[in-house]
């Protein structure tokens, strides 16, 4: 045999073995809920460099029905500076998200009261048991020839 094959069998038999210690895991999967409060992070400015300067962001929030078979109703979406003060209540009146729809909010650019650590908090509530939806925001900014963006996770604060 050829040392490339002995290496290559050598290898791949410590593959195995490795792979049998640690197994793959897996995520657990959510429980259905009939609705939750949830927080989510928002950035409506960043500071960067040593001086603090700042660049304003647009906020998208991102609400998605994951079921495929259920609505949710949507019955609140508040806006709030990093101070926990609200800003703006984004809807007057609960709204029914369809089966695997989805809304968005914007805050655009030129609005920075919320700060960096500006968050909204949504309600979500549905007749029966679905599938939780994913709630999250999108920030983006430009400076000169450079862009920033990145996203944020809701957290699930109350049920």
């Amino acid at each position: 045999m050829k040392k490339q094959s002995i290496v290559m069998m050598i290898c791949s038999a410590a593959i195995i073995i490795l792979s049998s210690l640690y197994p793959v895991r897996t995520m657990p999967s959510e429980r259905p809920s009939k609705g939750a409060i949830v927080y989510v992070p928002a950035y409506s400015s960043i500071f960067h460099g040593d001086r603090r300067n700042e660049i304003r962001l647009t906020v998208t929030l991102s609400i998605r029905n994951t079921d495929p078979k259920q609505p949710i109703t949507i019955t609140r979406v508040d806006y709030y500076d990093s101070a926990g003060k609200m800003l703006a209540r984004y809807i007057k009146s609960p709204f029914t998200l369809n089966a695997l729809a989805s809304s968005s909010f914007l805050i655009p650019e030129s609005e920075n009261r919320g700060g960096a650590g500006a968050k909204f908090i949504v309600e979500w509530h549905a007749q029966d048991p679905v599938s939780k939806p994913i709630i999250e925001t999108i920030m983006i900014g430009t400076r000169g020839q450079q862009g920033i963006s990145f996203n944020s996770r809701g957290k699930e604060i109350a049920e």
